[in-house]
């Protein structure tokens, strides 16, 4: 199932994307987190509505939002690709090196990612994104799957030169729009295994990424393990599990994105996220 985020008639919902059509789900469930909070009694009652095929919406008329507006975490996962350490000319970390996004960057997809009036240094990340579907502490590796609801595409979108400011590399993940995520969550029954997909990523026509999570240092299922040691996972959070070779800031010359770039990211059995870059806006200039 393709779980998704949309707004229709001004109104943000939740529903199942079947082909080019939108099956709502119950108006009980109050955004994304509540219904993966409501597990298979939310996804059964779904279901039952796309079995009648009842009120379906053209996707053409509705917007669709990223799956997970504000998740309660957003992680990443650097180095984690051993042609990307090779790329860096970093060395493989013994442990996984986990950083947060602040979930004010999360953006949809076709939604404008900024590059920032204080830096140029704007790079994209095609990643796999793992969605957490049950609060969850102390997950064995054998138990991973019983937590997680799906799977979608980030953009781990960054900024250079911040990001290299301090070690945490927070700033530089974190700013406005700089965490496109989408289109949709794909549920794991339509997903045989995580660590056998596709990803590609272009900047306008140009092929810039092309890898496999076969070649994931760290797995998904390692990643929830290594995680819940520490904290208590909940539905909606998002792990980015980490990006391939192929960045901007490791060519020649350098190919940051730019104000009139689209950056597309493919998944192999997710979908496409694709988002236009535009010089950031007089508008995002406010004091509320």
């Amino acid at each position: 199932m393709k779980l998704a985020s949309y707004k229709f008639n001004n109104k943000v919902s939740v529903g199942a994307v079947i082909d080019d059509t939108i099956c709502p789900a119950p108006e009980a469930y109050k955004g994304m987190k509540h219904f993966l909070e409501s597990g298979l009694t939310a996804i059964n009652q779904l279901q039952d509505n796309i079995n009648k095929s009842s009120d379906l919406l053209s996707i053409n008329d509705v917007q669709l939002l990223a799956p997970i507006t504000k998740p309660n975490k957003f992680f990443g996962v650097s180095l984690n690709y051993a042609d990307h350490i090779e790329e860096t000319g970093l060395e493989k970390p013994e442990y996984p090196t986990v950083f947060n996004k602040q979930n004010s960057c999360v953006i949809g997809p076709d939604d404008a990612i900024h590059r920032p009036r204080i830096s140029e240094k704007l790079d994209y990340e095609g990643e796999l994104g793992v969605v957490i579907g049950k609060r969850c502490r102390h997950v064995q590796r054998d138990q991973a799957t019983s937590v997680i609801a799906g799977y979608t595409i980030v953009n781990d979108v960054s900024v250079r030169d911040w990001q290299m400011r301090s070690h945490t590399w927070t700033l530089g993940k974190s700013f406005d729009t700089h965490g496109p995520v989408g289109p949709w969550i794909v549920t794991q029954d339509e997903i045989k295994d995580p660590h056998s997909l596709s990803i590609k990523t272009w900047v306008n026509e140009e092929l810039r990424q092309d890898f496999s999570t076969t070649n994931l240092i760290f797995d998904c299922y390692y990643l929830i393990e290594y995680l819940t040691q520490v904290m208590t996972l909940e539905p909606g959070d998002i792990i980015a599990t980490g990006t391939s070779s192929g960045v901007g800031v490791m060519m020649k010359p350098r190919g940051y994105m730019k104000p009139g770039d689209i950056v597309t990211v493919e998944i192999e059995n997710i979908g496409v996220l694709k988002n236009p870059v535009i010089e950031e806006p007089d508008s995002t200039r406010f004091i509320e």
